[in-house]
């Protein structure tokens, strides 16, 4: 009647299958968690270590590191699109640090607590469990932000490579800072200072529409793409699993998300290569194991030329590789097509820098 197309998936047998085993189970995704153990937990984090497939502990083991509000299901999604999962299969002991829930109490966290004591203190945790061994950091989002200042700042850390994953850091390629700036330069600190340092914190519900937000295109259509896709198990499991995910975010720090917000909104001060953490100044060329940066294709809240922006700032380490890959924010981590894309590409960078020590070939 209004010429608008009805989606039909093209298979419409499969797609009543899939209908009848979601009304009858509840959920089409297996959702449980990727088999792991409590290596080490207190009050700032817990170290999770998941042991590789047959035991063997190939090459040095992989540290991802958690971004603020979201948890580490990012990093285990759902059974068949779980990155540990897939890493674990390779042959490497994987270990997750998580922040947990942040409450009133955390709200005078700063940036300088994750960068000088949490990441360093599980780089040390896995290190020592893994007998020693160097330890390839990598983060995603913020968390790559995390792990890249961390390396920098405390250069006698154990590291055997360095892996930033959707972390923008030149915040001016940003769009969705780019249509809040106008604001900043009306209302100055009173655009959000009032809110965090009265609430403590920015509470999770606001988190999670921040990154829904970002990709707010996709949930316009995602009443299409789930009919269009009925027919597609693989598809339906996956909107399943990010939508747990969406579901489980956690609050930010007040005082980190102050801090964020003046690097980010008006300072821009990540593009730089320097900042301020803890009364003394670290400079990311002070980075000198391998690095590699990877990119979003379709990331709205961190595009590729923002991400790309580091490359440019890490003069001391010995190799850089940038990679741009399929997916959004969330996608190009842990997405259908990451499992063929990035995740390949990253474990032959470890590899290459497990066979050359700290000086792998490959292009600058």
């Amino acid at each position: 009647m209004f010429g608008i197309p009805v989606p039909v998936p093209r298979d419409l047998a499969r797609a009543a299958a899939n209908v009848r085993a979601r009304i009858g189970s509840g959920g089409l995704a297996d959702l449980r968690p990727t088999d792991s153990e409590v290596v080490d937990e207190n009050a700032d984090r817990t170290i999770r270590r998941f042991r590789s497939a047959d035991g063997s502990g190939v090459g040095a083991p992989v540290l991802l590191v958690t971004p603020l509000a979201a948890t580490s299901i990012a990093f285990d999604l759902r059974r068949g699109c779980s990155f540990v999962e897939y890493l674990r299969d390779t042959g490497r002991d994987v270990y997750v640090v998580d922040y947990g829930p942040v409450n009133f109490a955390d709200r005078s966290r700063g940036f300088e607590h994750w960068v000088d004591d949490v990441v360093p203190d599980a780089v040390r945790v896995v290190s020592a469990d893994a007998g020693g061994s160097d330890v390839h950091l990598a983060g995603w989002s913020l968390g790559g932000i995390f792990a890249v200042y961390a390396a920098a700042a405390h250069r006698e850390l154990p590291l055997r490579s360095l892996t930033p994953i959707a972390s923008p850091f030149d915040l001016r390629q940003v769009p969705l800072f780019a249509t809040l700036r106008p604001l900043d330069r009306l209302f100055g600190p009173l655009t959000v200072t009032p809110f965090y340092r009265l609430v403590g914190t920015v509470p999770a519900p606001l988190t999670s529409l921040g990154f829904k937000v970002a990709s707010v295109d996709k949930y316009l259509t995602r009443p299409w793409t789930v009919l269009t896709n009925l027919d597609d198990r693989d598809h339906l499991e996956q909107i399943e699993a990010v939508d747990r995910f969406m579901n489980s975010m956690y609050a930010y720090p007040g005082r980190t998300f102050g801090q964020l917000y003046h690097v980010v909104m008006r300072s821009n001060e990540f593009a730089t290569g320097h900042m301020r953490i803890g009364g003394r100044q670290v400079d990311l060329d002070a980075i000198d194991v391998p690095v590699m940066v990877v990119a979003g294709s379709g990331d709205g809240l961190a595009p590729k030329q923002a991400v790309r922006h580091l490359t440019d700032l890490l003069g001391g380490a010995p190799t850089v590789r940038y990679g741009v890959y399929p997916g959004g924010h969330l996608g190009v981590l842990t997405g259908r097509s990451a499992r063929d894309t990035m995740w390949p590409a990253f474990a032959a960078f470890l590899a290459d820098c497990d066979d050359a020590g700290s000086d792998p070939t490959g292009p600058r």
